[in-house]
């Protein structure tokens, strides 16, 4: 499965300098350097698409990405839960994410990134609960799954599992990755062209 032509478009400092487009928008969020930049890239197979830094809390931008000829986007969102920021930049942030993950009408799908090598962390699952308070359509993207073994991946999981079945009746849909090792790629791109062609066949009736 490829995509057709990737490109960068826009970096936007917040919702309204955004794209106006009628597409399909995926976006990635998650705490900083759990792999955002680097899962797109391993998505769109090009390397360099979306610039990585070793510096976490560096972005504040909404980074828009054309697939497949402008048919859909890949959205890069700043990473969230950078610890020295300071109060005025964690405002900031704030109101750039819940301005794009609660007004963009384009948003089809949140991928939540988390981090597979650690055991729940309290600010992800109350930004998944946040989510679900506010009917925000996601899913739950495991990354950096190289880093630990198979064993360890598989009770990570679960215990995210658990402890999200405390809270939701019904789990969302869960992708285990590696950018280095392409592991998972088929699968999340199986889902969005799935959701796609859904939605090009509701248009059409």
């Amino acid at each position: 499965m490829e995509i057709r032509n990737p490109k960068f478009e826009i970096s936007s400092p917040d919702v309204s300098r955004c794209p106006d487009t009628k597409v399909p928008e995926y976006a990635f969020i998650g705490r900083s350097n759990v792999g955002k930049s680097s899962l797109i890239n391993m998505l769109a197979r090009r390397k360099g698409l979306a610039k990585t830094s070793q510096v976490p809390g560096k972005t504040l931008l909404i980074n828009h990405f054309q697939m497949d000829d402008g048919a859909w986007y890949l959205v890069d969102l700043p990473g969230y839960g950078y610890a020295a920021r300071g109060k005025a930049q964690r405002e900031q942030l704030k109101r750039l994410i819940d301005g794009y993950v609660l007004d963009r009408a384009q948003l089809t799908c949140l991928f939540v990134l988390v981090d597979v090598r650690h055991e729940p962390q309290k600010i992800d699952l109350e930004f998944i609960n946040w989510l679900g308070e506010h009917g925000v359509p996601f899913a739950i993207v495991f990354t950096k799954a190289d880093k630990i073994s198979a064993k360890a991946v598989g009770e990570h999981v679960e215990a995210y599992k658990r402890v999200l079945s405390q809270n939701w009746e019904e789990l969302p849909q869960i992708f285990v990755t590696s950018s280095e090792k392409g592991r998972g790629r088929d699968e999340i791109l199986e889902y969005i062209y799935g959701i796609n062609r859904r939605l090009a066949e509701e248009c059409e009736e």
